[in-house]
């Protein structure tokens, strides 16, 4: 008998939790399979995930670029270092991470049963999840993921089994973010119950899903949903900018061109030449440094400096993009490079890795330029 938790939330929908880097899930879904006899095994995985698992997927350069250029850097570094933590754990496994989800599909194949994808696309959730975060929370979300180096020795088996400490991790990450947690834990639960709801009423259905959402999808699936018209396709969606978010990147540079249009009219070349360059070394050293501590060679740390103070009065450009693609011409990535970033499985090794310095120049570089922005207009603020 295997003792992976479980919901049956009828005779006809069952619910199995899993940890995805634990030894034991992977066998629980053999186990469940054979015993509960579904007709559909449903899957925490959507499209890009399950070939991310089925297939030796790699990055490769112009992958790297296109990130670069599309300003995904940290949406690919939180995913990425995410996974590095799932692998480390998974490590002491004997597991890879997703490798039950990648046994369900298996299993189900073998017994020539169709397989639901239930999940949302791991870029859209992403992207939320970046869109709902405020400044505060992306900082304090990078550096819970970079900096809390305490090696906590995780009983996967105790975590599986007890659903008051997977509350407890799960609250815990809504504490550091909030944003992000609404998107990864609420949302993601109500997306997950709503697909699964979907599936033909005459399948029945065994759902392989992580423990941390066993206990709120279900929840859905017993009390029911609300009635807004769409709401799938909603969840499923990428919200807009408001137009105060689109104008608000705007608001240091047309600050700056009005203070200085009115210094011009007061005949006070002084003051001009003052803040032109204090807006010119804040920029540059701010940049220049965060560049620097992703490591970044001596040409990207120049271009930085020297990009800052021209992209942070165009929002529509940022410093990083050309600090990155300079860092990616001078340290071109390796093949191996390429292959080996999506394994990292520390945070210490995106340093080594030439395909991860390059995302951590893009990143820093362009917030050491938004800090440099708000710093200079501080400065000439109070100096006014």
């Amino acid at each position: 008998m295997n003792d992976s938790p479980f919901i049956d939330i009828d005779d006809r929908i069952r619910l199995l939790g899993t940890a995805h880097v634990a030894q034991k899930s992977v066998d629980a879904v053999s186990f469940h399979v054979t015993e509960f006899q579904p007709t559909t095994v449903a899957v925490e995985l959507c499209e890009s995930r399950k070939e991310a698992l089925t297939q030796q997927r790699r990055l490769d350069k112009e992958s790297l670029l296109k990130v670069i250029k599309e300003g995904k850097a940290p949406l690919v570094l939180i995913q990425s270092l995410l996974a590095a933590e799932q692998r480390k754990i998974g490590m002491n496994e004997g597991v890879q991470p997703g490798e039950e989800l990648l046994k369900a599909v298996q299993v189900a194949e073998e017994h020539e049963l169709p397989v639901a994808l239930v999940d949302r696309d791991i870029q859209t959730t992403l992207r939320r999840a970046w869109k709902n975060m405020g400044f505060r929370e992306k900082i304090s979300l990078f550096s819970a993921l970079i900096f809390d180096e305490e090696e906590e020795e995780i009983d996967l088996n105790e975590v599986l089994s007890d659903q008051d400490l997977l509350s407890s991790l799960m609250l815990e990450l809504k504490e550091i973010s909030p944003g992000a947690g609404e998107v990864l834990v609420d949302e993601r639960d109500e997306y997950i119950a709503r697909k699964i709801a979907s599936i033909d009423s005459e399948q029945k259905v065994l759902a392989v899903l992580g423990a941390g959402h066993l206990e709120g999808v279900a929840k859905y699936l017993k009390e029911g949903f609300s009635n807004e018209e769409n709401r799938l396709e909603a969840l499923d969606t990428i919200p807009k900018k408001t137009f105060f978010a689109k104008s608000f990147p705007w608001l240091i540079p047309m600050a700056l061109f009005g203070v200085m249009a009115w210094l011009f009219t007061q005949g006070n070349v002084d003051a001009i030449w003052k803040a032109g360059g204090i807006w010119l070394a804040s920029n540059a050293l701010a940049a220049a440094l965060c560049c620097a501590l992703a490591g970044g060679h001596p040409l990207s740390i120049l271009t930085a400096a020297l990009a800052s103070p021209i992209t942070s009065l165009n929002p529509m450009l940022a410093a990083g993009w050309f600090a990155g693609y300079v860092q990616m011409k001078i340290k071109e990535p390796t093949a191996e490079d390429l292959q080996l970033f999506l394994k990292l499985d520390e945070f210490s090794l995106f340093w080594k890795n030439r395909a991860g310095r390059v995302l951590l120049v893009t990143a820093l570089t362009n917030i050491g330029s938004m800090l440099g922005a708000w710093i200079s207009a501080g400065i000439i603020a109070a100096g006014l």
